[in-house]
């Protein structure tokens, strides 16, 4: 899917400018009570181009904004695609493709998700994720196509200046893990995707 807009069920899915990362907008169906909506149906996401199968859901608070989360990805045969959302706060999330054999390796896109619009983020094999956390408590729920495989984890840094990645907050600023503090930039990392 490029740049064009799709409408299955109760989902609107519309391209980022590279080829696989998918902004999907579930229709909300609200009243006196509050709101309900869909966050995935395989039968419209087949509709929309996405058939992977999700095998697993993770859920994460991170209590100060500036907390970044990436930049992950897990290598064959344990490769992920994730289907992200936000269900309290605001985060900036962002896929760098990470294919060696794409015409778009190295580039990225960046899309802000929040509880409030209700937005969600598919990222597909061969691209390394990561957020950004825009206000305190924010929790990201994603689903994911394969189970957590420790020997396959890997990533690259969040900061790599030759990605350029449009964090929100500068390095004095942000909360990281030791593991990502120690990824290595991709011009180093061993190709996962061929």
């Amino acid at each position: 899917m490029s740049d064009d807009r799709r409408v299955a069920g109760n989902f609107t899915a519309e391209g980022l400018g590279l080829p696989g990362p998918v902004l999907i907008t579930p229709r909300r169906f609200g009243d006196h009570r509050g709101f309900f909506l869909e966050t995935y149906s395989a039968r419209d996401f087949a509709a929309l181009g996405i058939p992977d199968v999700f095998v697993q859901d993770n859920h994460s608070l991170s209590a100060q904004p500036g907390t970044i989360r990436g930049m992950h990805f897990q290598r064959p045969p344990h490769a992920q695609a994730k289907l992200v959302r936000v269900l309290r706060g605001a985060i900036l999330d962002i896929a760098v493709d990470i294919r060696r054999s794409s015409p778009f390796y190295g580039r990225h896109v960046a899309a802000e998700l929040t509880a409030e619009n209700c937005r969600q983020l598919y990222v597909p094999t061969g691209f390394a994720h990561g957020f950004c956390t825009l206000t305190p408590d924010t929790e990201v729920a994603y689903k994911v196509t394969d189970l957590y495989a420790p020997d396959c984890d890997a990533g690259i840094a969040w900061d790599d200046p030759d990605l350029a990645l449009p964090w929100p907050f500068g390095a004095a600023e942000v909360q990281l893990s030791d593991k990502d503090r120690r990824a290595p930039r991709l011009r180093d990392l061993t190709p996962a995707f061929a």
